[in-house]
């Protein structure tokens, strides 16, 4: 049982920003339908990680999920979806609003045929604006937010390696859906949901637009140094690399006593956080020189024992081993048909105590439950036949 049991999503997203969304709601319940190209829709094939090329981002963003394949520019194709929609509580579609009107996938459209529907979307630059009709990806809202400008060494904006737009769009969107479905409880009345990859990107830069916006800093990126506190960056050691993040006056105190240098403390330099923040390079050397003789573990031993907040920097594979990840439950391994190992899903990131998200299945294979969901829209064996042979599913 989860606390969406009975509401039904049908998925026609793509990539993460989309798909991710109808993922945590269905790890929270929810029986959530993907809707694909006949010949698979392009996310399914990207970093390939099965024998037959199905990819580590599908398995991820796709788990819980039943699938089907759909030609929806066919008339036959239309009056599938037609029939699902009017079965259904949420449509989701990260898609331009030019493709939502183009699949019949639009508000007016879907509101005929199931009037209390709730539609999520999600684009790129937002509507209403002169950037409204651009094509995006996570990297573009990351560039055009202030993120990328800040980050990486100086004169390099630098692009996370990880999709942290996506996801985090993803996040808001099934946020904002169970909102929606609340409102729909209390009123009978579904909504539009528009999230954004650019209203996500800017709002997670906020403030430091507030900081420019106020003082006109003009801030320029010092790479793994935060700009507002000391020390703060990411360290070598004998042998691999530490991050510290020394925030406050209490921590900047402890960190002296650890480092042994007690005398910066009376430093005009490191008087405040804005002033460690100022003078980061300086207390970078310091440590920089502290970490510099020890090894990783040393470092970090050192830092917990006078709660200095310190960590390891981990390679992938060295964040798979490490026993804390599967102790805390953050990482479920998956089967696949087609996967010779199973895949370590990160699950549903938070830990309810009464209704917990969980990954319930895998994710489908390529129209794995057509026929099945066919069948539950009124399809009887022969006319599933008929739409295989017209290729429409």
């Amino acid at each position: 049982m989860g606390v969406l049991d009975g509401t039904r999503v049908v998925d026609f997203g793509r990539y993460i920003a989309g798909p991710y969304c109808g993922a945590l709601l269905g790890d929270l319940g929810a029986e959530v339908i993907r809707v694909e190209r006949v010949e698979g829709g392009e996310d399914r094939w990207i970093t390939p990680v099965t024998s037959d090329g199905v990819g580590a981002l599908y398995l991820q963003c796709n788990r819980g999920k039943r699938g089907m394949t759909l030609d929806v520019t066919k008339p036959e194709g239309r009056e599938v979806v037609a029939r699902l929609i009017r079965t259904a509580d949420v449509v989701i579609a990260n898609l331009p609003a030019g493709t939502l009107r183009s699949m019949g996938l639009d508000d007016d459209t879907l509101r005929a045929l199931k009037p209390d529907i709730i539609l999520a979307t999600v684009n790129a630059w937002g509507s209403g604006g002169e950037w409204s009709h651009k094509v995006g990806f996570d990297g573009l809202a990351q560039a055009a937010s202030g993120n990328m400008f800040l980050s990486g060494p100086p004169g390099q904006p630098s692009r996370a390696a990880v999709p942290y737009v996506d996801f985090s769009t993803a996040t808001i969107t099934a946020l904002s859906t169970l909102a929606a479905l609340m409102h729909r409880r209390q009123t009978g009345e579904g909504q539009v949901i528009e999230a954004s990859l650019l209203r996500t990107a800017v709002t997670w830069n906020s403030a430091n637009l507030i900081e420019q916006a106020m003082l006109g800093v003009d801030r320029v990126s010092t790479h793994n140094r935060t700009q507002t506190a000391g020390p703060a960056d990411v360290f070598r050691t004998r042998d691999g690399w530490v991050m510290c993040l020394a925030l406050g006056s209490y921590q900047f105190r402890r960190w002296a006593e650890m480092i042994d240098r007690t005398d910066l403390l009376d430093d005009d330099r490191f008087k405040d956080d804005l002033s460690r923040g100022d003078n980061g390079v300086a207390l970078s050397a310091y440590m920089g020189a502290w970490c510099a003789d020890r090894t990783t573990d040393e470092c970090l031993a050192e830092m917990d024992r006078h709660k200095v907040p310190g960590g390891p920097v981990l390679s992938p594979q060295q964040l798979l081993d490490l026993p804390h990840v599967r102790q805390v439950g953050i990482l479920q391994d998956i089967d696949y048909p087609t996967a010779t190992v199973a895949s370590p899903l990160a699950g549903f990131p938070a830990v309810l105590s009464a209704s917990p998200g969980i990954i319930r299945s895998r994710a489908p294979q390529l129209g794995e439950h057509t026929a099945e969901i066919l069948g539950e829209l009124g399809y009887d064996d022969a006319a599933v036949a008929a739409l295989r042979g017209a290729g429409i599913v």
